[in-house]
């Protein structure tokens, strides 16, 4: 076996060494507390693999996404999301069979409990629709409560299933609006648009341009590796809790204007321009200047030092829908020139800047009249298959143990009371 040799105060230490199928290498720091008594510093764990995963590889220098060793361009806008979603989870993407029987489950599944519909009743008008959503799928081991002996894939189709349609009932709820039933013939994405905007006095017929744009989006956002929701998926896990609250946790982490929000702060951004006479090369100029307290939004990413690969493929998506319904959005007008002159401007260069999924991702929500409080609700719709994944791989991890970071304790030595 490789290792690595670590020398603390004088004495030296050797450290296992593991590699992954693409070459990134790992020091083995299990035993580093029993071994050297001392312990790692890593804020934010953005140096500390938590996990071995065959689930998504990222190389960020690169701009290369992969779902379960497939290209996310070989896969988004080919396959329909409920596929892709059936790939992350099972690590196959499934025959015509059984992507006709795995549709099938998550139709009948999309009907939610006519109790847990009640509940839908006692929330206030202006809840928002990721407290909703959160609550409503930790509440459902409530309604199901034998699922210690439920078959697992009852348990996952009846989660993705049942996601969309409490996310379509939440907005409804927040208009003041009746309920709209899921159909058995329509797909995931169709189901989720008709829920929305369909009413018991206007049938709501789904654009199929919109049917294939939801599915885009919800494809490229099913998982990202080790990110703050994913993790925190599995730590809740981790403690053997169940797979509804370890996703309604995901939600919660989600929820965070750092981690999913990111593309509604976007779309404000490009109004903020476009209020200004759309003067978008001062912005550049203010993104520049470190005491500007402007920040230019959807630029950059922790992981990618390259284009991100799902901003690419957007950008392309919003382009030929928007050709092809004849919309003319000023705001995608201003983002394009944003795009093209920070990509020449040798400060984004040098610091490499590059567009990632946000930046377009609100401009398509937008285009498909989703209200600005229902983005990062379908970002979890889309990441829930995800989410699932690294539950049942941490479940199904030999080396999993309930996940309990360290600290260095910073606080006052040991001291008494004066009395």
């Amino acid at each position: 076996m490789e290792t690595c040799k670590l020398t603390l105060r004088g004495q030296e230490y050797e450290l296992p060494v593991i590699e992954g199928t693409e070459g990134e290498i790992g020091i083995d720091i299990r035993k580093l507390k029993e071994t050297t008594g001392a312990l790692t510093y890593d804020p934010g764990y953005g140096n500390t693999a938590s996990c071995r995963s065959s689930i998504t590889y990222i190389d960020g220098e690169k701009g290369i996404l992969r779902y379960r060793g497939y290209p996310i361009e070989s896969l988004a806008g080919k396959f329909p999301f409920s596929q892709v979603a059936y790939l992350l989870i099972y690590g196959e993407l499934p025959t015509p069979e059984q992507a006709r029987e795995w549709r099938r489950e998550l139709t009948l599944n999309s009907f939610i409990h006519q109790s847990m519909v009640n509940i839908f009743d006692n929330f206030p008008p202006n809840a928002h629709p990721m407290s909703i959503l959160s609550s409503m799928i930790a509440a459902m081991p409530s309604f199901y409560p034998n699922y210690e002996k439920e078959d697992i894939n009852t348990i996952i189709a009846r989660i993705v299933g049942q996601a969309k349609t409490i996310a379509a009932y939440s907005y409804k709820k927040s208009i003041g609006e009746p309920y709209i039933y899921p159909r058995t013939d329509h797909s995931y994405s169709a189901n989720f648009l008709r829920m929305m905007f369909a009413s018991p006095a206007e049938e709501y017929f789904v654009p199929k341009v919109f049917e294939k744009a939801l599915d885009l989006l919800l494809i490229l956002h099913v998982d990202h590796e080790q990110n703050c929701s994913t993790s925190t998926v599995r730590m809740v896990g981790s403690s053997m809790a169940n797979l509804y609250v370890s996703i309604s946790a995901g939600i919660s982490a989600l929820w965070g204007r750092l981690h999913g929000g990111a593309n509604e702060a976007v779309l404000n951004m490009l109004q903020m321009i476009y209020a200004d006479g759309r003067n978008y090369k001062k912005y550049i100029e203010l993104a520049k200047k470190k005491d500007s307290g402007f920040r230019l939004m959807g630029f950059g990413h922790r992981v990618y030092k390259n284009y991100d690969p799902r901003a690419k493929l957007l950008k392309e998506a919003v382009d030929n829908i928007f050709n092809e319904i004849g919309i003319n959005d000023p705001l995608l007008e201003i983002a394009k020139d944003l795009e093209e002159t920070a990509l020449r401007d040798d400060y984004f260069i040098e610091k490499k800047l590059y567009p990632n999924i946000d930046f377009y991702s609100g401009i398509l929500y937008r285009a498909m009249n989703i209200p600005t409080q229902m983005f990062t609700v379908l970002f979890s719709i889309g990441r829930i298959p995800g989410w699932i994944a690294h539950w049942l791989e941490m479940r199904n991890d030999p080396e999993t143990r309930i996940h309990r970071p360290r600290q260095i304790y910073v606080g006052p030595k040991e001291r008494l009371p004066h009395i």
